[in-house]
């Protein structure tokens, strides 16, 4: 019986150590691979059959058809994968993940700051990259993401990061990659709870609200513009709006307020501007098109907010974004977002029930949102020169019947597919397995 109990002790201390101990990152690559015989989904809408893919230092250097690509395999190892597939590796638009660990825990939360105006606030600081929540996106193939902040008017800086890091430093893609803005609605609802008419009614601070953060901007613009007598840290953040270098992010849903934003953007000479949200965003595609602003599309598993909407509104606006001509990703903020962060692929197979095809829908999580945050030149498809962020799927990784990994590789890393939940569970069976053969 003792040394059951000193079993049962240390079986417990495993359980509190693992619990808490980050998962190791995959090494660099060190040695040439090559996946032969999948399909490859290019994700610019090519698909090539019984490919061959060559990874050297992190990069893709050969891809192509396997009947016409030579291959020395002596030198690299080889991955069999006929009958299987490959796709970049999913982004996430407009995300959380790393920013909080577990919602009733204060103390891991680390999502929005205190104040209106906040630019310089920067959320890749914040970023955890020994996030567990983090680590279960990379069985699904979400393997990018965008690190946004939330709270106030502007509620910060952004930057892109990959999920397989000892920390922030390591992670980042993309740091400080655009500004984020909420503009105010111009319709707003009652509070029931305080027994209003819940229904839709004009803001009536619509202008005072839109006037204060012009106001704002022009400050900001003057500053950078002029000579700077004195140091403000939150007019310097947004300097990369106005040279071009920094991409402008609006979360606005109804029409009124998506045209607006649009306009603000126009009258400010703020050349990267992206909607987020963009609820109505398909009742203004003209504007949209015309001025060369893409969308973040809300999460596509949501109700209609409106009586006169049909019940598939958010299931189908993709589709007609996509055919009006404008750059669309998907987003997929709300309620528990960070833990369906990891349902984005089966987002996108949504909109292939509702008119995309595939490789249509496969666009809207890989290059358009690469092509949205400025990092298509490395990541968001597989091509020639660009990073081996991808991975082999058994069946199409848009379906959630048939998606399942077998491998994913960052930057030519082989990263690990199992969570730490797994991992714990898989150790604790055999050691609860020995255990009983001792006992008898």
């Amino acid at each position: 019986m003792k040394t059951l109990k000193h079993i049962n002790i240390v079986l417990l201390m495993l359980c509190v150590t693992l619990s808490f101990a980050q998962q190791t990152p995959a090494p660099k690559q060190t040695k040439d691979f090559a996946i032969v015989g999948a399909t490859a989904h290019i994700g610019n809408g090519d698909v090539i059959e019984n490919s061959i893919i060559v990874v050297s230092n992190g990069k893709i250097t050969t891809i192509g058809p396997e009947a016409s690509t030579p291959l020395t395999r002596q030198a690299m190892d080889i991955i069999d994968a006929k009958g299987k597939h490959v796709y970049p590796g999913f982004i996430v638009s407009n995300g959380t993940l790393g920013l909080v660990e577990v919602d009733a825990v204060k103390a891991s939360n680390d999502l929005s700051e205190m104040g209106t105006f906040n630019p310089n606030v920067r959320s890749i600081i914040a970023y955890n990259a020994e996030s567990k929540v983090v680590e279960s996106m990379r069985p699904n193939g979400v393997l990018l993401g965008q690190v946004v902040p939330r709270g106030g008017r502007i509620t910060g800086t952004s930057s892109i990061v990959q999920y397989d890091a000892w920390n922030w430093e390591d992670a980042s893609i993309k740091t400080d990659d655009g500004i984020h803005v909420n503009w105010p609605s111009s319709f707003s609802r009652g509070r029931w709870w305080l027994g209003e008419d819940p229904g839709l009614k004009p803001n009536k601070d619509y202008d005072k609200q839109v006037k204060e953060l012009t106001d704002y901007f022009n400050e900001a613009k003057a500053y950078n513009n002029g000579n700077k007598t004195s140091k403000h840290l939150p007019f310097e953040a947004m300097s990369g709006l106005f040279n071009g270098s920094q991409h402008l992010y609006i979360n606005a849903d109804d029409a009124k307020s998506i045209t607006d934003a649009v306009n603000f953007a126009k009258a400010q000479v703020i050349s990267k501007v992206t909607i987020i949200g963009g609820y109505q965003a398909i009742e203004v595609a003209d504007v949209l098109k015309q001025n060369n602003v893409s969308v973040m599309l809300r999460r596509v598993h949501s109700l209609p907010e409106l009586e006169d909407h049909d019940y598939d509104y958010n299931f189908k606006q993709a589709k007609q974004l996509v055919d009006a001509g404008v750059l669309v990703s998907l987003e997929t903020s709300g309620d528990m977002e960070r833990m369906n962060s990891r349902n984005l692929p089966f987002y996108a197979g949504t909109t292939v029930a509702h008119g995309l095809t595939k490789e249509q829908a496969l666009q809207l999580i890989t290059l358009n949102a690469a092509k949205i945050m400025g990092i298509d030149d490395m990541y968001g498809s597989l091509e020639v020169g660009k990073s081996a962020t991808l991975f082999i799927s058994e069946g199409d990784a848009l379906d959630m019947r048939t998606n399942k990994l077998t491998h994913a590789f960052i930057d030519g890393r082989n990263v690990s597919l199992e969570t730490h939940q797994t991992k714990l569970w898989k150790r604790y069976s055999e050691k609860y397995k020995n255990q009983e053969v001792k006992q008898k």
